[in-house]
């Protein structure tokens, strides 16, 4: 039987190759966006960072289905920049979106989820290690994980399944639309114009979005699932040693090579 998914920002990236993928397997995807194409019946309008607008573009699911089976939720942007220097107004949008739409669109799918759904939210590895300038971004991805670990444990007499994801380097588009503010002083010196190279550096060696969204989707369509995923073998390792070593050298390592 066809599944009813709803995925928000599937416009680029992982949410469009987690569209396709389901698209193939000939569900229904329902998409939730702030920009492009809508027709009301398989794509919604909502500025996710808007409460209303989510509440609005739900209220409209429930009239076309009778049900959901998954709900991904995967749109996010980052903020970048020290994090003492950061307009904190662009913060407060990026948890609008990151985070409090994480929780408001899980809270309307819930009302059309039976035993059997299941809630895939995706984090970050910056949930697992912060790192300087985004610290921000990696704050909200903290609390979209934590959320899911709570909303796991509430709804597990349910049979909802709620999952965290935290992908390492993906090459989408995410980097090159994050916000950056670049304004520095005597504390920081050129060390965030430094930082932004160094992440440019490794764009040719971040995982292929076919590549990580396969992966993802292997675990998506598992029947029972863990409440959390790495995806990525370098932050698998990290993650591991992370349980035996202090975490003074963590942020050590941390600090000198993200």
């Amino acid at each position: 039987m066809n599944k009813v998914v709803v995925i928000t920002g599937t416009t680029s990236g992982i949410g469009l190759e987690l569209k396709n993928r389901y698209l193939k397997d000939k569900d229904i995807v329902v998409e939730i966006n702030k920009e492009g194409e809508f027709d009301n019946i398989t794509k919604f309008y909502a500025d996710l960072a808007d409460e209303q607008l989510i509440r609005n573009a739900f209220s409209e699911i429930e009239k076309i289905y009778d049900h959901i089976d998954v709900l991904i939720n995967c749109a996010g942007f980052a903020v970048f920049g020290a994090t003492e220097l950061v307009d904190l107004e662009k913060a407060k949008n990026m948890f609008d979106v990151d985070y409090f739409a994480v929780a408001q669109c899980t809270k309307c799918a819930l009302k059309l989820m039976k035993k059997g759904a299941k809630i895939f939210n995706i984090s970050s590895a910056c949930a697992l290690f912060s790192v300087p300038f985004r610290g921000h971004y990696s704050a909200a991805k903290s609390a979209v994980m934590m959320l899911s670990f709570a909303m796991n444990m509430e709804l597990k007499d349910s049979g909802i399944d709620v999952v965290c994801i935290c992908p390492g380097d993906i090459k989408t588009n995410f980097s090159k639309n994050r916000i950056k503010t670049l304004q520095t002083n005597e504390r920081y010196g050129d060390r965030i114009e430094k930082s932004i190279k160094q992440i440019e550096s490794r764009e040719k060696h971040r995982m292929e979005v076919p590549i990580a969204v396969g992966k993802m989707y292997k675990i998506f369509k598992k029947k029972k699932h863990k409440p959390m995923y790495i995806i990525g073998g370098q932050i698998k390792f990290l993650n591991f040693v992370s349980k035996f070593v202090p975490k003074k050298v963590i942020l050590y390592f941390t600090k000198k090579y993200l």
